[in-house]
């Protein structure tokens, strides 16, 4: 019985077929196929597989698979990588900013250690006594020191300025009604002037900030080079804003006397460098 079947089951697979193709009207034969069930099966498999792999070549290999759904564009993915490269920078650059921001409200608010400050000015806070210092060149740096010499003998142009350059012009002209005092935290220096007398920059700068405040009034700061800030308080009005690079002279604000903390006409003003106040007298003349 078992062979029986096995033969009957062969004898399915092998048996052939005749396909035809006929013209229906005249009945003549157009195509003819010899076909078994194993052939048809077997081609039926093949054209399955190729199917399936030229779906999956055209999913993987090509942009059609971006309209099918689940899928995302490259384009996309690339710009979503993109964006969030840049919010990480900017995300470094706002904390770098607010902790800038944060030492300049210090400034304005005078927030500040008087037991910091015990001198006057910031060239006698940094000074060094030269016989607490070796001055003697080692072997190294005299070698240093020669190359660094014949490298710039023929030198045509300065690579750097002197900070001994650096010249620092009054604002304003007038009369000190309140000098510098570290010990009453006064970091500034408060010149009597006339309502509307122009306000110059002590100095070439960039303007870091430039807004009105409810105690000082109309605050302009700028910074210089050398570490350097300046600052004016009590303005009646400001013509530079933030981001504007100005000139030693050039005119930045009116005098005024605004602010909760203004008793008059006059400017308050202030030098820092590095983080350290600077008494304006000892560099500028203001009469």
């Amino acid at each position: 019985m078992a062979d029986k079947k096995k033969k009957k089951i062969k004898r399915k697979l092998l048996d052939k077929y005749r396909l035809m193709i006929l013209n229906e009207n005249t009945f003549e034969e157009r195509l003819s196929f010899k076909l078994t069930r194993l052939n048809v099966f077997v081609l039926s498999s093949l054209l399955i597989i190729f199917l399936i792999t030229l779906t999956y070549l055209l999913i993987a290999l090509t942009p059609l698979r971006e309209y099918i759904p689940g899928y995302s564009s490259t384009a996309l993915k690339k710009k979503a990588t993109e964006l969030s490269y840049k919010t990480d920078s900017l995300q470094r650059v706002i904390f770098m900013n607010e902790r800038y921001y944060e030492s300049i409200k210090k400034v304005l608010t005078g927030d500040l250690n008087a037991e910091d400050f015990n001198k006057d000015s910031i060239i006698q806070v940094v000074k060094l006594e030269a016989s607490e210092v070796d001055l003697k060149p080692t072997a190294e740096d005299s070698l240093l020191r020669e190359k660094v010499d014949k490298e710039d003998k023929y030198n045509l142009f300065e690579s750097a300025t002197s900070a001994t350059s650096f010249v620092l012009f009054p604002p304003v002209n007038g009369t000190i009604s309140e000098p510098y005092n570290a010990k009453e935290k006064h970091y500034a220096v408060d010149i009597v002037v006339v309502k509307d007398t122009p306000i110059k920059a002590t100095a070439d700068g960039i303007v870091i900030f430039a807004e009105w405040t409810a105690s000082t009034g109309y605050v302009i700061i700028i910074e210089h080079s050398h570490g350097l800030i300046s600052i004016y308080k009590h303005n009646a009005a400001l013509t530079k804003t933030q981001g504007d690079l100005v000139k030693a002279g050039e005119v930045i604000a009116t005098a005024g006397s605004t602010g909760e903390l203004s008793t008059g006409p006059h400017l308050h003003f202030e030098l820092w460098n590095d983080g350290y106040p600077i008494n304006p007298t000892n560099f500028i003349d203001f009469k």
